[in-house]
């Protein structure tokens, strides 16, 4: 339930000067946001390990492996964060036991610790996606949820993989960036970013501001974000990287559209202003409007809209071998 005694420790407060040295060295520049990340990410996005995520990983799951038969015995995930996609798709069913690996060692401490609170058969490895530590034909399904975009080769990647899977295997990746996406959302962020902070220096809205020291260090973050996100995806492309290293069933699929027209101005606001201010009620207004606009999204636009102009990607394949789950 715990990482490995021999992993590096966590580092949460870079300085300037290791942020600069990152702005040059890619996997530096991973450690030390995803580092910086770790304690607060679940609350930053909202993420929990209760039936609303629950629904959601399966969600992504089953949207791109509709038929699988389940559980799987025992999975990998990669760039794991705080647990997130694997933990609650164990708690869905999907698998029986895991293994949770991040370039990061703040987010595999967060992560194997959120398994042991939910009693579930996890460990943790840091590790690179590149080159994963573990022996060829060892698990039965790799997941990762928002971690291609991060990784500098993601056909090496892929091929490890297929590597690490046993015959029949599958992998499944959620949560990329698509390059239309990515574009309109981080304008919105930006431009909501920039309102949220210039706003709240009127007096009458002090209290909806953040010290500044926290809005610094949201700023030097920010600016490590720069970095960290390396890719984004068009569906097509993504399938061809697939099939190129070896997996076959692959399809990808696209998703939110309008949720995500919606969704990235309000996590910016939510990061821009004290937690104090975001009442329950307020969260739980939100996650009802997402939901709304993500079934627009699947019921209706994605008849209308080109996949590519969705948001999030999501892919899937299987290694060569016997009959795959």
């Amino acid at each position: 339930m715990t990482a490995r005694p021999d992993d590096p420790a966590p580092n949460p407060h870079a300085t300037e000067a290791q942020v600069q040295a990152a702005l040059t060295d890619n996997k530096l520049a991973q450690v030390l946001y995803h580092d910086w990340e770790a304690e607060t990410y679940d609350d930053k996005w909202s993420i929990s390990y209760d039936e609303r995520c629950i629904e959601y990983a399966r969600g992504r799951f089953d949207a791109v492996v509709p038929d699988a038969p389940l559980p799987y015995e025992r999975a990998l995930e990669l760039g794991c964060g705080t647990g997130f996609f694997l933990l609650n798709l164990m708690q869905g069913g999907v698998a029986k036991s895991g293994s949770v690996t991040d370039l990061s060692p703040g987010m595999v401490k967060v992560a194997t610790r959120n398994g042991k609170n939910l009693g579930l058969d996890v460990d943790g490895r840091v590790a690179d996606a590149e080159t994963i530590p573990y022996d060829d034909d060892t698990f039965d399904l790799v997941v990762g949820h928002a971690v291609l975009h991060h990784i500098p080769d993601v056909e090496l990647a892929l091929k490890e993989c297929l590597r690490v899977l046993k015959p029949g295997g599958r992998f499944v990746f959620a949560g990329e960036p698509t390059t239309i996406g990515n574009i309109y959302a981080r304008r919105l962020g930006q431009a909501t970013w920039k309102v949220t902070t210039e706003i709240t220096k009127l007096p009458f809205l002090k209290d909806w501001r953040r010290p500044q020291e926290e809005l610094d260090e949201s700023s030097r973050a920010a600016a490590l974000e720069a970095v960290v996100d390396l890719h984004t995806f068009d569906p097509t492309d993504l399938e061809a990287i697939a099939s190129r290293v070896g997996a076959v069933e692959v399809r990808a699929k696209t998703e939110e559209f309008a949720a995500a027209l919606w969704g990235w101005p309000v996590r910016t606001f939510e990061a821009a202003v004290p937690d104090s201010k975001l009442t329950m009620r307020y969260r739980l207004a939100q996650y009802k409007a997402w939901l709304g606009l993500s079934k627009l999204d699947e019921k209706v636009l994605r008849h209308v809209v080109p996949r590519q102009f969705f948001y999030n990607v999501m892919i899937t394949g299987v290694k060569p071998g016997a009959a795959a789950k």
